[in-house]
């Protein structure tokens, strides 16, 4: 603690062991005070004037220290002038021992419970920043379609949020006949500390010989101090003709293979010694003994992130070059983009494109009713429906994952705010019990304080069991539902109570944007969030009219459109009625629905017997929203027992 001379140590009998109070000889700034370090401040009275200036250097020490005010003999309460509202407490010159004990372990919890608040926030802080960079990044390598500036891209972004000193990228070489790939391609590198070298292209194997070889045939990353000193009992080793050569040297690395959104590894992404200064040359042993560092679990958790982002970047670029060659891949890979995205629809496209093709074989096998009779399918026709069917729902990317992926009405870092919000009030009731047991011990000495400590802690009984049941009651609301239901008369009240916070503003204890969600009768998502869940739609149609079909694949985007389309209008997002709704897209439609109702991976509803979903098709049926003769074939060629009994 900053100042003056020890004026007492107070053993605190904890493991904190004994604190040295302080009394400061001068008013001392926040700036000069350690805000990861719990602080207790004595602030005499004659310290403070009564000058604007006095008053707001108390507040600003008040967010990081528990002010303690000392008073003259006698004196019970802080003079008007002096800041009390910011005091952990208040205590006279001729206070006792054990008071000032007490009172003293009271703001050194304060003190405690600060340094926390400060921790939380620093870790939000940089969540943010990473999360940011990492979008932003993602964002710069989606648009890039040439391979070379697209390497070049994710050598530099990874360089520069590790604050590496040099890069280099491993491609897998792909076999032409289709077998596991056997070879890493060098393809690029980039180094701070030495000028630009031309550097051949070269291969190695994939094996556990060289670092990028066993990064690519084990999918583990390493983390690796200093290459130079690896232990015997590993097989890798790293070739050290390119040091030799330019007079570099290699310490701390950090190899990380690049995963595709299918889990497979199409390169190595290898970073090399991580500097304290970034823009430090690494020209001598020396400087590299000052500046190199190891990578450490953060470093890990970017570049895994980076890589996972520049790994399918790259991929759509191969994909771009080659999409009709690959087609069949390419339509695959964009399928488990999306499941692996929202992993709660996992499988939904393929069953929807099985339901869909099934129907579409069943009525061209003679099962087709009214206008249906004898209508077929060729097998161009039937292969452009499976592909719309596999990507029905692929706009689904241009939809935020955490609304797409949403649970619960609240997202669940707005659960945690109001989690630590209850937290911190709890808390505070804590320190007010101790504060106001020490004010009464101050006043009264102690005659009858075993009486008053009894009714102290049935209050703060009562207010626990208050918090408590308003926060269960939240938990409680945050479930969705399937039908709308609910009453919010609790959470209303809840909204209505206020409290103070850190910086002594009054605030709701439920906010009004946390209780309008909470007061969603059905489902999890309010308007806004249902529009633009609804919005994949016109997103999937917008992405699949940019990809050159063939001329038999070419009405995918028209039939993929309309699979939320009602014949009688009511679907979304055109509003159209029958006579524009493909029968293609009228079949999707039947097995869209019955595939949602019937899932039972969906966290944030309960699924449905078959024979209730064909219940509810039926009546959909019956009310003009889908079309009854291809339900009747659904239902009559029994499609669904099939894929429900996994056949």
């Amino acid at each position: 603690m900053p100042g003056g001379r020890a004026s007492r140590g107070l053993p605190l009998g904890d493991d904190n062991g004994t604190i040295e109070v302080r009394r400061v000889a001068s008013l001392p700034r926040a700036a000069d005070l350690d805000p990861a370090r719990p602080t207790v401040v004595l602030l005499d009275r004659r310290l403070l004037g009564s000058g604007d200036d006095d008053r707001r250097c108390v507040a600003e020490l008040a967010g990081v220290a528990a002010l303690v005010g000392l008073g003259d003999p006698g004196e019970m309460e802080p003079p008007s002038e002096f800041p009390g509202d910011l005091l952990s407490s208040y205590v006279a010159a001729d206070a006792p021992a054990a008071t000032v004990h007490i009172l003293l372990r009271g703001a050194f919890r304060h003190a405690v419970s600060l340094v926390g608040a400060h921790i939380a926030h620093q870790e939000r802080a940089l969540r943010h920043r990473e999360l940011a960079e990492l979008t932003s990044v993602g964002v710069a390598l989606s648009t890039e379609r040439n391979l070379l500036a697209l390497l070049e891209m994710i050598l530099t972004q990874a360089r520069r949020i590790t604050s590496s000193d040099a890069a280099s990228l491993y491609l897998v070489e792909r076999a032409e006949n289709g077998d596991a790939p056997t070879t890493l391609r060098f393809r690029l590198s980039q180094n701070y500390s030495l000028e630009e070298l031309p550097f051949p292209e070269f291969t190695v194997p994939i094996d556990h010989t060289s670092l990028a070889g066993y990064t690519a045939a084990t999918g583990e990353p390493l983390v690796i101090e200093d290459v130079y000193l690896l232990p015997n009992d590993v097989s890798y080793r790293q070739n050290r003709t390119f040091d030799e050569k330019f007079g570099y040297r290699t310490k701390s690395m950090l190899v990380i293979p690049m995963r595709t959104h299918r889990d497979e590894i199409i390169g190595v992404l290898q970073l090399i010694n991580r500097k304290r200064d970034h823009g430090a040359v690494l020209s001598s042993n020396d400087i590299i003994a000052q500046q190199v560092m190891p990578y450490d679990q953060q470093s890990v958790e970017l570049v895994s992130a980076l890589a996972s982002q520049a790994a399918v970047a790259i991929e759509n670029s191969l994909l771009y070059e080659d999409i009709e060659r690959l087609f069949e891949g390419f339509v695959t890979a964009a399928v488990t983009a999306i499941e692996q995205r929202d992993p709660t629809t996992s499988g939904h496209s393929g069953r929807v494109a099985t339901f869909t093709v099934s129907l579409a074989e069943a009525v061209g096998r003679g099962g087709g009713i009214g206008p249906y009779r004898g209508l077929t399918f060729s097998r161009e026709q039937l292969r452009e429906l499976r592909y719309a069917g596999l990507l029905h729902d692929f706009g689904k990317v241009g939809v935020r994952e955490q609304v797409l992926i949403k649970q619960k009405k609240l997202y669940p870092w707005d659960l945690d705010v109001i989690r630590h919000r209850f937290a911190f009030l709890l808390q505070r009731s804590d320190l007010q019990f101790e504060r106001e047991r020490a004010d009464y011990l101050l006043s009264h000495g102690p005659a009858q304080y075993e009486e008053f400590v009894a009714r102290l802690e049935q209050l703060r009984r009562t207010r626990r069991n208050e918090l408590n049941r308003f926060l269960d009651a939240i938990v409680q609301a945050n479930e969705p539902t399937i039908l709308p239901e609910g009453s919010f008369h609790e959470l209303k009240e809840i909204n209505e109570r206020t409290y103070i916070d850190f910086e002594g503003v009054e605030r709701p204890l439920l906010r009004d944007e946390e209780l309008r969600f909470l007061m969603i009768r059905k489902g999890n998502l309010d308007d806004r969030e249902r529009r633009e869940i609804e919005s994949h739609v016109t997103h999937t149609f917008r992405f699949l009219e940019q990809i050159p079909w063939t001329r038999e694949l070419r009405r995918i985007p028209e039939i993929a459109y309309g699979h939320h389309e009602k014949l009688n209008g009511s679907g979304y997002p055109r509003r159209v009625t029958g006579p524009e709704i493909p029968v293609q897209t009228r079949m999707m439609t039947i097995a869209d629905i019955f595939d949602a109702l019937t899932a039972t991976d969906r966290p944030y509803k309960r699924a449905v017997p078959a024979e209730r979903a064909l219940d509810i098709l039926t009546t959909e049926a019956k009310e003009g929203m889908i079309d009854p003769n291809l339900l009747r074939t659904f239902i009559e060629a029994r499609i669904y027992l099939a894929l429900l009994n996994g056949g």
